[in-house]
């Protein structure tokens, strides 16, 4: 499936309904799956998962990873969109807060999180979802939007069972 998934056209930064972007989710969901079957490397499944979600969630404007590598720092990782922060230290901003609770930070509203690095001035809200092993993160799913609200509850509990499956023997 080198050509990508087979999704309804949607045009990048639309912001369908959560309806509508719960469906299209769930339609990628299996050929992402299919595609990563099998999969062990770190970097080869965060590479694909960004460019596959990146194609299902249109209402993002960077959608990628950061990978934990020091005890306090994340780099970048292979992301899609914007440019992205190179380092992150894990007492600051959405991916920290994640990095450092082993939580999922949904934010509607990033304007309203206290800390909140603004990599890009456009961003409005925020989706991050660790991938975390024995207790430790080491990675964080980053999905950032310009519009309020681009985020659902629905849309965070798919992308937590993904990558627990995707990265559940990944070598990183």
């Amino acid at each position: 499936m080198s050509e990508g998934i087979l999704l309804p056209p949607a045009a990048r930064g639309d912001l369908l309904s959560v309806a509508e972007r719960v469906a299209r989710l769930d339609a990628a969901l299996p050929q992402i799956r299919a595609v990563l079957e099998g999969e062990r490397d770190a970097v080869a499944i965060e590479s694909t998962l960004a460019c596959l979600l990146w194609e299902t969630l249109v209402q993002t404007s960077w959608c990628g990873f950061y990978r934990r590598v020091g005890e306090r720092t994340l780099a970048v990782g292979p992301y899609q969109g914007t440019m992205g922060c190179l380092r992150i230290d894990l007492a600051r901003g959405v991916c920290g807060a994640c990095a450092r609770t082993a939580e999922v930070q949904l934010v509607p509203d990033v304007s309203l999180f206290p800390g909140h690095i603004a990599c890009d001035d456009r961003t409005r809200s925020e989706l991050v979802v660790p991938i975390a092993r024995e207790g430790l993160v080491l990675a964080v799913l980053d999905l950032d939007s310009p519009h309020l609200d681009a985020f659902s509850r629905a849309e965070a509990d798919r992308l937590v069972a993904l990558v627990g499956d995707a990265f559940a023997n990944a070598t990183f």
